[in-house]
């Protein structure tokens, strides 16, 4: 199954690895999961992984995004034909238009209108992990 990841996921799933997201997380690196980013996500996931307020150990977080650059699936997208509340969400929903993929993953469901989706299933880490996984068991 292919998802994108809002960077709040990951990180709530690097922070409370025992909640939905931590679930997602694993699901990822396990493999279960084929995540679809770009250039400008994984810079973004570099970045917001390595603020210290989050304290992640650098070697993990180095760990994380390599498994991350070489298992997912790289994508070049197209740019949205109407922008969206806020601007640093339009990679992930170009991302999941481009890839097809099955679901965009998100804390802020809110920032992706309807409207605007172009058909992505966007959902809350809780409703994917109802949703599209119900059989997983972490």
């Amino acid at each position: 199954m292919k998802i994108v990841l809002d960077t709040n996921v990951l990180v709530a799933g690097l922070l409370s690895p025992f909640g939905p997201c931590g679930d997602i997380v694993r699901m990822v690196t396990s493999g279960n999961l084929t995540l679809c980013v770009d250039a400008r996500v994984l810079s973004e996931y570099d970045e917001v992984l390595n603020r210290p307020k989050f304290q992640f150990d650098p070697d993990r977080v180095a760990s994380i995004l390599d498994y991350i650059k070489h298992s997912g699936w790289v994508v070049s997208s197209v740019p949205l034909s109407a922008s969206l509340p806020d601007p640093d969400d339009e990679p992930f929903l170009e991302i999941a238009i481009s890839a097809n993929a099955d679901y965009l993953v998100t804390g802020n469901a809110a920032h992706f209108p309807p409207e605007l989706r172009q058909g992505v299933k966007v959902v809350s880490p809780s409703a994917f992990l109802k949703r599209a996984v119900r059989s997983y068991v972490p």
